[in-house]
């Protein structure tokens, strides 16, 4: 089983902007810890990075040999009916996680335009919302492969 793992714009800046917000541990610490859980659940990962929304769906576009989708849209959480629309179109189990709680946060945050397209949203736990993001696309995959 595979499951692509897609970081938004800004979360190759991790480690070193608003530690108070987003946490200490930087993208390729993150990654590595999905690694490390990837081989724990005996799942494949290709994690990708792109500050560019039109890469983003393209990456989206391209993922049918992909079982599922962890993806934290970052900014475009809130702005990118292109993003929700890929996600849409693809019909791939998703599961969209944030190391904050968007909920928490500016007024402007708590809107998220790929929840109605996901399978669930994980949010405010820091780098552990991807660790529990990526077990439950496991357990999503799963499930629809049992169910077929």
């Amino acid at each position: 089983m595979k499951i692509l793992i897609i970081h938004g714009p800004n979360l190759n800046l991790l480690g070193r902007r608003e530690a108070d917000i987003y946490g200490t541990k930087n993208l390729d610490e993150i990654d590595e810890m999905l690694g490390q859980l990837a081989k724990e659940l005996k799942v494949e990962l290709d994690i990708k990075q792109s500050n560019h929304e039109g890469e983003i769906v393209d990456m989206i576009q391209n993922s049918k040999q992909y079982a599922a989708l962890v993806i934290n849209p970052a900014a475009y959480t809130h702005t990118s009916v292109a993003i929700r629309d890929a996600i849409a179109a693809v019909e791939i189990s998703t599961v969209e996680v944030h190391l904050s709680n968007i909920h928490r946060r500016e007024e402007f945050r708590h809107k998220s335009l790929i929840a109605p397209v996901a399978h669930g949203q994980i949010s405010g736990f820091g780098y552990e919302s991807y660790l529990l993001g990526l077990r439950a696309a496991v357990s999503i995959a799963n499930a629809k492969k049992s169910a077929s």
